[in-house]
């Protein structure tokens, strides 16, 4: 059996399906990545070898380097590729399990943030143990779009 992973943008504009097993995925720490997905990593999931297709919309692209192009979402920013001469890699906050693509390297240490390998030392929130500084985040509606393929998007209410 063909695993199959599906994903896309925060938005829904851009929505992705791959067949076949994913592998490869990493942390990138180089300052490149960084920027490009605007955190101190950027995870990434190689599709090299499975069946890729876009399956609603495209992502538009920005040349970051003489070899490497970055797709994201036109709409909503998502970074979605990594497209380089070895192949394409896709963002992996960007599918809907991404706890099924954990990283099995990391890449760019030369650049990696020092505090980085002490985050597991901070305190730990949940997003509603702050309601008495941020009270709106008991009543907030998400418009984010599923972590599941819809027909349509925003989908039709009644």
């Amino acid at each position: 059996m063909t695993d199959t992973h599906t994903g896309g943008c925060q938005c829904g504009a851009v929505r992705f399906r791959v067949r076949g097993a994913l592998t490869d995925a990493s942390i990138c720490h180089c300052r490149m990545c960084q920027k490009a997905f605007g955190s101190y990593f950027a995870p990434l999931v190689s599709v090299r070898g499975t069946d890729f297709e876009w399956t609603r919309g495209a992502p538009k692209t920005f040349r970051s380097s003489n070899f490497v192009l970055r797709g994201f979402c036109g709409g909503c920013g998502t970074p979605l590729t990594y497209e380089a001469p070895d192949g394409m890699a896709i963002a992996a906050g960007a599918f809907d399990d991404p706890a099924a693509v954990p990283p099995t390297v990391q890449y760019g240490v030369e650049a990696k943030l020092g505090f980085f390998d002490h985050l597991h030392e901070l305190p730990e929130l949940s997003t509603l143990d702050d309601l008495d500084n941020a009270p709106f985040l008991e009543e907030i509606v998400s418009f984010q779009h599923p972590d599941h393929d819809t027909d349509t998007w925003p989908e039709d209410k009644p």
